[in-house]
């Protein structure tokens, strides 16, 4: 099979430097290797061409999650396989293509996902984030499975993951305009077409964030905000309310056993997400000025 890998960039930093060492080392290579830029000023598009990447600039567009990635896409469209990564994943072995690559001898499969591991140093809440909604185990999820898993059914992450182009065009495509969850939404619409989406442990990136208690409300708010406009998610697959219990009972259980002097910061944490992701719902009742202020994707309300 045919396999292109995209990459969305702006100040990649040293967290990309070293996604573009693992990418050497790799067993499968892509076919193209495609960076899509917003406009870096830290040596980013020098640093990617050196390696041999092909790089598309943004110029004054701004950047779209789905819609820069479906350029990219249009522009490179000849392969079987479109693989995608944050400029901050690093593959985790020289296998990891590969690995999520090889889910696709399922023919019906129309996308998969690999595993996120936290980065060397990463914080006890980040930690648990990866290790709550990436085991150790493979799973094949259909249409079927909504009644097991809910909303969890369609959970997936554009930081690694893969597409097959068939699929992928019945489903026209990634959305242009959402503010986030443009996988989610491939991913619901692929499994409502009759596809199955695959989550592969074996395929591994390293690929965690530090969020402050702020951004922390931002990202839930901006969730939010997906959940409102997308309602149909809710009707096919469940609401996220009894998935957001599980992982907070589940995060004060596992830093209660590891640091219990940090469960005040973790019922901080579990409120402000609370509140961001409410008001995120309610979003169309709140002047403009302020979804903007509590947003972490700003660029969505301009």
């Amino acid at each position: 099979m045919r396999v292109n890998l995209y990459i969305p960039t702006l100040n990649g930093g040293h967290r990309f430097l070293a996604l573009l060492n693992s990418l050497k080392g790799q067993n499968l290579r892509p076919q193209r290797c495609v960076v899509i830029d917003s406009g870096s000023t830290d040596g980013t598009v020098a640093a990617a061409q050196a390696r041999g990447c092909e790089v598309i600039g943004l110029g004054g567009e701004a950047f779209d999650h789905g819609g820069t990635r479906q350029r990219a896409i249009d522009m490179f469209p000849e392969a079987d396989i479109y693989c995608l990564l944050t400029q901050d994943a690093v593959l985790a072995d020289e296998f990891a293509l590969a690995n999520l690559v090889q889910a696709f001898e399922v023919p019906e499969l129309g996308m998969a996902y690999g595993r996120q591991l936290p980065h060397q140093g990463a914080a006890l809440l980040e930690r648990h984030a990866r290790l709550f909604n990436y085991p150790a185990h493979n799973q094949l999820r259909a249409l079927a499975d909504a009644p097991t898993y809910g909303i969890k059914t369609i959970s997936c992450s554009n930081s690694f993951a893969a597409y097959r182009r068939e699929a992928l065009a019945q489903v026209g495509g990634f959305p242009r305009g959402t503010i986030m969850g443009e996988d989610v939404i491939v991913a619901g619409k692929m499994l409502l077409g009759n596809w199955k989406m695959a989550y592969v442990a074996d395929a591994r990136v390293y690929h965690s964030h530090s969020y402050t208690m702020r951004e922390e409300f931002e990202r839930y708010f901006d969730i939010g905000v997906f959940h409102s406009d997308n309602q149909w998610i809710f009707g096919a697959f469940g609401r996220a309310g009894s998935e957001g219990f599980r992982y907070a009972r589940s995060e004060v259980g596992y830093v209660g056993r590891r640091n219990p002097l940090l469960l005040p910061k973790v019922g901080c944490s579990i409120l402000a997400k609370w509140l961001g992701y409410k008001l995120g719902l309610a979003y169309r009742r709140l002047p403009h000025g302020l979804c903007k202020a509590c947003s972490m994707y700003k660029g969505y309300w301009e």
